[in-house]
């Protein structure tokens, strides 16, 4: 257990936490890459490969509006029950069918449960760990939720042309129920509720709105090159897809983690700016899709931008906000993850047949380099003696 004077930072909920999160998440990542596939082999195409994921996405984003209520209301303990058994149920239906209605039926309940997960675990990590200690801290939890892109990600596209469809869906069931086993020993109590606003109304606060729009623009691109780098590179060429997500997945944990540790020390707002860059830069990598190298380590780069916006946003916006609004904050985070996520797919999926991937990849980068300036006024207000808190 690591300690700064007598406070821990592992705590026993801690680490039940991210082993529930690892278990739940790992269910999640390891479906990412292979609905939109299932889907397009089910005769929805491009279309219904986006859809899928857009999906899943706009069912996050409608349930994380309402989690702060639900937290208050329930619970931490009974909203984390509730997301891993969304997560996990709905996966064992896809063996019966892979007609479009079907997989967004079930795209459905598994983006509600992973709103609920999602937005649980920060919210306690932000209330359990020691304040001065808290971006190592979501930087840890960042690494544990990590590792299941890690682990999941490429292991599914391994997986299916092994053993098909069907058994990779019921492995994801039973990685989600196996979460279980973790869950009664979180906190049971109530997270506590700010009084006043919800949800979007915390976007009329400039120190929330800028890291959350920056943030939501990676994700955007991020949406992109999960679901469908697959599909992109060229079909004598099945490893270099799964080759570059692994190496997206291991750079994102690491990043987060590094990010969060050297924040503590020298501000988190400095990094803001780099890692728009890294995220930039490792987009436009991946525009050369005959060059497997060049794929991988886009998509490696990409990864740690990524990574470290992630802890650095999230950081940001808990900072500038009391206690009482930490699952207000949350709830706002992973609304930009999961609706720039949803975002890229459905609209990278009406616009990659006639613009042709290359160029779809191209032009997600020079989007993407769009949030450079809300990462610079940031950076620039923070700085400021007077600066929003």
């Amino acid at each position: 257990m690591l300690r700064t004077g007598t406070q821990p930072l592992l705590s026993r909920p801690m680490v039940l936490l991210g082993v529930t999160s690892l278990a739940s998440m790992t269910s999640f990542y390891l479906l990412v890459p292979i609905v939109p596939l299932y889907a397009a082999s089910g005769g929805s195409g491009e279309t219904g490969a986006g859809l899928s994921t857009g999906v899943t996405m706009l069912a996050t984003v409608l349930m994380e509006l309402v989690m702060p209520a639900l937290l208050a209301r329930y619970g931490y303990r009974a909203g984390m029950a509730l997301g891993v058994l969304l997560l996990g149920l709905p996966p064992a239906l896809l063996v019966l069918s892979s007609a479009l209605p079907m997989v967004l039926a079930t795209s459905l309940a598994r983006g509600a449960g992973l709103a609920i997960v999602v937005v649980v675990g920060p919210a306690m990590v932000a209330e359990l760990a020691p304040a001065q200690r808290r971006g190592e801290a979501l930087g840890a939890y960042g690494v544990a939720v990590g590792i299941p892109a890690i682990l999941g990600l490429p292991t599914g596209l391994w997986l299916v042309p092994l053993i098909g469809y069907g058994p990779v869906f019921l492995a994801g069931t039973g990685l989600a129920l196996l979460a279980l086993i973790g869950i009664p020993g979180l906190p049971a109590r109530a997270a506590p509720v700010e009084q006043h606003g919800g949800v979007l109304r915390a976007l009329r606060h400039a120190g929330l709105a800028r890291p959350a729009v920056v943030f939501a623009a990676i994700t955007t691109a991020a949406g992109v090159l999960l679901t469908f780098l697959p599909l992109a590179v060229p079909a004598g060429s099945p490893g270099t897809a799964a080759t570059a997500l692994l190496a997206h997945s291991c750079a994102m944990p690491l990043a987060r983690w590094a990010a969060g540790r050297y924040g503590d020390r020298h501000g988190q707002s400095v990094l803001l700016v780099p890692a728009v860059i890294a995220a930039v830069v490792g987009m436009a990598g991946i525009v050369w899709l005959d060059n497997p190298y060049a794929v991988i380590a886009g998509a490696a780069l990409f990864g740690a931008g990524f990574g470290a916006a992630q802890n650095v946003t999230l950081v940001l916006m808990l900072a500038r906000s009391p206690s009482s609004a930490f699952g207000r904050v949350s709830a706002l985070w992973n609304l930009a993850y999961d609706g720039g996520m949803g975002i890229g797919a459905v609209g990278f999926g009406l616009v990659a047949g006639p613009a042709g991937y290359p160029a779809g990849f191209a032009l997600i980068a020079a989007v993407l380099a769009l949030a450079l300036l809300p990462s610079w006024l940031d950076t620039r207000s923070e700085r400021k003696p007077t600066n929003e808190r």
